[in-house]
């Protein structure tokens, strides 16, 4: 656990969380909480994995073999149990590029995307960019928990003819998990409208002990030929900049399409690091990422416990999954440009603003706790101040 509170200096390794600080906060003092990824070294194994390689120090071109996937069935069925077949799989630099790959893969320029809002902002990307139209089901935030409004889910399906829904799940940056019987409805109504699905479950193995992470493929063999499912070991290791992941694709025709159109990108393969770093993790890291809940777990009880003790103008929603907290900061009284002004110059702690996800995040704020307790403390203690010299 002691890698887990020593506090590491990122700086001048090409950091976007900590060398862009400066440039995107407009203020050298700001302490970073924002983008998705972690401030803990990832698993020994990983690293030696890594400089087990770099001593060949011949980087050719890769294939990414069976060693590989069978690395990655083992973890899907011990970790999720979900039995997948290997030839599902397909590879690609990231999820972000996934969802652009599917969308132009499997739908037509003015087809009709659902998603549910606040979300990841490179849904929207992924959307607009390819001249298809963006469909809200907007989640309702009910008693401190969000909440799928079903009924406006299948309306907006049936009124949009909608092709495609881009599911979130864990949701960022709203951390919940979602249950069996959400799944299992969305993916009914999805069946009904003929409607695909992607899911997005780069969080997946990043649940707290309360709540369980269900691949929405592994609910049927019918879901599951309707749905892609994107998933990575970059967050849940923290090698998130040697860009790796991958998709799994039941359904040979879609299979078959997505795969030509990463072809027809010139994306063919991952990198050396990407591929031994993915292998590792998933043999090996099991130990570490169960460490690692019990930290993040550990300082998502502290940010609850000192705001709800200490202040009501900023109440964090309590996450079932990721290392994302959202904090609902409506009682502040302030403006989005207010609010994002108080934590970058007054707080001088840096978060991702919550009208970023959608016009449904105003009000709110987004916080990486991913880091040790000790930046975890320091950047509450600074929001705290700045509420009391307010």
């Amino acid at each position: 656990m002691e890698k887990f509170q020593q506090k590491w200096d990122r700086t001048g390794t090409r950091s976007v969380k900590w060398d862009l600080s400066e440039t995107i906060f407009k203020n050298k003092d700001v302490l970073p909480m924002w983008v998705a990824d972690m401030d803990f070294p990832s698993a020994d194994a990983v690293q030696d994995a890594i400089i087990e390689r770099a001593k060949h120090n011949i980087y050719g071109y890769n294939v990414m073999d069976q060693p590989l996937k069978k690395a990655i069935h083992s973890w899907l069925n011990k970790r999720h149990n979900w039995e997948i077949n290997t030839n599902w799989l397909l590879f690609s630099p990231g999820v972000v590029t996934s969802l652009h790959m599917v969308v132009q893969a499997l739908t037509n320029e003015k087809d009709h995307i659902l998603i549910q809002t606040p979300v990841y902002p490179p849904f929207y990307d992924a959307i607009k960019k390819h001249g298809r139209n963006l469909v809200k089901n907007s989640l309702q935030l009910k008693d401190g928990k969000y909440e799928i409004d079903f009924d406006d889910f299948e309306q907006k399906i049936k009124d949009h003819q909608v092709s495609l829904f881009i599911l979130c799940s864990p949701h960022n940056p709203l951390g919940r998990v979602w249950t069996k019987q959400e799944l299992s409805k969305m993916g009914e109504i999805c069946l009904k409208h003929n409607v695909t699905i992607v899911s997005d479950e780069i969080h997946g193995d990043l649940t707290y002990h309360e709540y369980t992470h269900i691949p929405l493929g592994s609910l049927s063999e019918e879901l599951s030929q309707n749905v892609v499912t994107c998933m990575a070991p970059s967050k849940t290791f923290n090698l998130a900049g040697l860009q790796g992941s991958y998709l799994v694709v039941p359904n040979k025709d879609n299979r078959d399409k997505i795969e030509q159109q990463f072809k027809s990108q010139g994306l063919g393969m991952l990198n050396t690091f990407a591929i031994v770093a993915m292998e590792a993790a998933y043999l090996h890291g099991e130990e570490w990422l169960d460490q690692l809940l019990k930290v993040l777990q550990e300082n998502k009880q502290y940010v609850q416990k000192t705001f709800h003790e200490n202040t009501n103008l900023i109440k964090v929603l309590d996450a079932e999954g990721t290392y994302l907290l959202w904090l609902d900061c409506r009682n502040m009284g302030l403006s989005s440009s207010e609010l994002k002004q108080f934590f970058q110059s007054k707080a001088k702690v840096g978060l991702n603003d919550g009208i970023s996800f959608g016009h449904e995040g105003d009000g709110f704020m987004r916080m990486n706790i991913a880091c040790p307790k000790e930046i975890v403390i320091e950047g509450v203690q600074r929001i705290l101040t700045a509420l009391d010299e307010r």
